[in-house]
């Protein structure tokens, strides 16, 4: 069993983005990501758009991703706690990462405490002002009848219709997100206005593909993991401190 201490942050893995050949090297980092992290890991928070498609018909998950999948379970199996959130790309993920991995889905946001430090966790998607045709559209995906439909396609049709929205992904495109000032950082906007209400040290998120750590005042901190095509950050708790970090590569200039 896993005798591990440290929180693991890290999100926007975009699995099947891109060429076959391009997330089959990003899948070989994060199980060599995952290998590093399992000798201090007592748990993993999977933060939302790990795959880049994700619909589980009821026999039927999309193929690949083994050698990751195979990862997860042994972390699991030592004992290490996995998490995982749904993202606007995965967001229809139901019971097969539970039954197969013992992992727990998040739909939304999820408050944990820590070694006395509080922690708000969420992918990030549909939060903060703007994006109004989104926020429409997500209800409407995650609707019991929108997913009902969706699973009467064929997989063969279903799953190349989203393939082909994948090889168009915003985060397949040469051009990286681009930071903008903290005042217009959406999610840092709805951050501020969250700690209005509540306390967290931590506000963590995935899904604007930037790695960003930005004081919010005197106590708190908005964290946003990146994505694993262009930087392959994620964040560490070691019980004290929570810190961004990159695998294998530096933060772009």
């Amino acid at each position: 069993m896993s005798k591990g201490n440290k929180l693991y942050f890290a999100s926007d893995f975009h699995l099947g983005t891109g060429s076959y050949a391009s997330s089959r090297e990003r899948e070989d980092r994060l199980v060599r990501w995952l290998d590093m992290i399992k000798a201090d890991a007592a748990e993993v928070f999977l933060m939302g758009d790990i795959f880049d498609f994700w619909f589980e018909y009821k026999t039927v998950v999309p193929k690949g991703y083994i050698r990751f999948l195979g990862k997860l379970a042994e972390l699991t199996d030592l004992g290490i706690k996995i998490t995982l959130f749904k993202g606007n790309h995965d967001m229809w993920m139901f019971d097969y990462f539970e039954r197969e991995l013992g992992a727990t889905i998040i739909s939304n946001e999820l408050e944990i405490e820590r070694n006395g430090k509080k922690f708000y966790l969420h992918h990030g998607d549909g939060l903060g002002p703007g994006d109004g045709l989104y926020k429409v559209l997500k209800k409407i995906f995650r609707s019991k009848l929108c997913q009902w439909l969706f699973a009467r396609l064929h997989p063969n049709f279903g799953v190349g219709i989203a393939n082909y929205w994948s090889e168009h992904s915003r985060i397949a495109g040469e051009n990286n997100e681009k930071r903008k000032s903290m005042e217009k950082e959406w999610l840092v906007v709805y951050s501020r206005e969250l700690l209005q209400t509540h306390f967290y040290d931590y506000l963590v998120f995935g899904h604007r593909h930037l790695p960003l750590d930005i004081q919010l005042n005197d106590k708190s901190r908005y964290i946003n993991l990146g994505e694993w095509v262009n930087y392959n950050s994620y964040a560490v708790f070691d019980g004290e401190q929570l810190t961004l970090q990159y695998f294998e590569k530096e933060l772009k200039a």
